[in-house]
């Protein structure tokens, strides 16, 4: 299991039949986090809460997915020029 934080975002490009569909879930608040599981084929991808209550999920045959992106928030603060 990964974790990733507010700000975060995972990209999940899969196999639609010849095509590549991609899908992106992101942590959308403040104390919410990106949790990826993978287990018996399934790819699982959860936004949930400081508390661990899933928000929303999105599961993938693992066999389907090309590629799972992490792509972590921009914790660098404004251009100071």
């Amino acid at each position: 299991m990964y974790a990733l934080v507010k700000g975060d975002r995972v990209e999940i490009v899969i196999d639609a039949g010849g095509t590549p569909r991609t899908y992106e879930v992101v942590a959308t608040r403040a104390g919410r986090r990106i949790e990826i599981t993978t287990g018996r084929g399934v790819v699982e991808v959860t936004e949930v809460t400081r508390a661990g209550t899933p928000v929303r999920t999105a599961r993938f045959m693992s066999n389907r997915v090309l590629a799972l992106v992490e792509h972590p928030a921009d914790d660098r603060g404004p251009d100071t020029g």
